[in-house]
């Protein structure tokens, strides 16, 4: 998993890629997933780097980001398959992209963990109440942008999503990393926002037979409790759990937790 240029931060989610056969973990380097892996026996996870981020190249300011991210992904698990699906894993944005591969090519997924995947349309196309406040908060990012305040928009971005310090108390390094990538947040918006990708789309849930087990955090926000539900309504075989005293960067924060329910969903699929 190669996240080891980038600090543990909600501006790096990153998709984990699952696979048996047995093995122990491995090719693993410091990042949000790290603690879960090294809780996890018996399987092999694999990552990446998104554009943007750790070694991958810098965002050109054109390319779609989801686009780019799911067509890694997509490769990746080919690669990692060899013609057998997978077990995907993904937290926050690369949750969306874990569910858009299973969307896009389902014959190469097994069965999904998504950990908050921050597909904020799904709450928006259900009318759940907590989606037009958030959708004013989150856009707060995008407009500080827009008035150059990058700072502003970090402390707004970590207000929400990180692991509850405020953000000028984190080190230096990983202040400066979500100050240095917060325009790769508001790049994100249509396929997030929008669901400019489609992965709303008519039929397109209903048609996933698959295992999904979506996991939150008791105390994030009222928009991913309103996301999951969306989702879970949907999606044929969805079931739902959360994790107590836990909010958006739960797996950093309670690795242990999510070993435990990664390894129950991983044993019922």
């Amino acid at each position: 998993m190669n996240v080891r240029h980038a600090p543990p931060s909600a501006a790096a989610s990153p998709l984990v890629l699952w696979r048996r056969p047995p093995g122990s973990c491995a090719a693993l380097q410091p990042g949000p997933c790290r603690g879960l892996a090294e809780r996890l026996t018996g399987i092999t996870l694999t990552g990446f780097d998104q554009t943007g981020h750790g070694r991958a190249p810098d965002w050109d300011g054109v390319t779609d980001l989801h686009d780019a991210a799911t067509a890694d992904a997509i490769a990746m698990a080919e690669a990692l398959g060899q013609g057998a699906p997978i077990d995907l894993f993904g937290h926050s944005f690369g949750g969306t992209l874990a569910l858009r591969v299973a969307l896009t090519r389902p014959d190469l997924v097994r069965s999904l963990m998504l950990i908050e995947p921050v597909l904020f349309a799904a709450a928006r196309a259900a009318g759940a109440p907590a989606s037009t406040a958030f959708q004013g908060e989150h856009l707060g990012v995008a407009r500080l942008l827009d008035a150059g305040d990058r700072l502003g928009a970090a402390r707004l971005f970590h207000g929400l999503w990180g692991t509850g310090e405020p953000l000028d108390s984190l080190p230096d390094r990983a202040r400066d990393y979500i100050i240095d990538r917060i325009h790769l947040i508001a790049a994100q918006n249509p396929a997030l926002l929008d669901d400019s990708k489609g992965l709303l789309r008519a039929g397109g849930l209903e048609a996933l037979r698959l295992p999904v087990l979506l996991v939150e955090g008791a105390l994030s926000p009222a928009i991913i409790a309103a996301n999951h539900a969306e989702l879970a309504r949907r999606l044929p075989n969805a079931r739902c759990a959360s994790v107590a005293k836990a909010a958006h960067m739960l797996p950093l924060t309670h690795p242990n937790d999510l070993a435990a329910l990664a390894t129950a969903h991983l044993a019922a699929s």
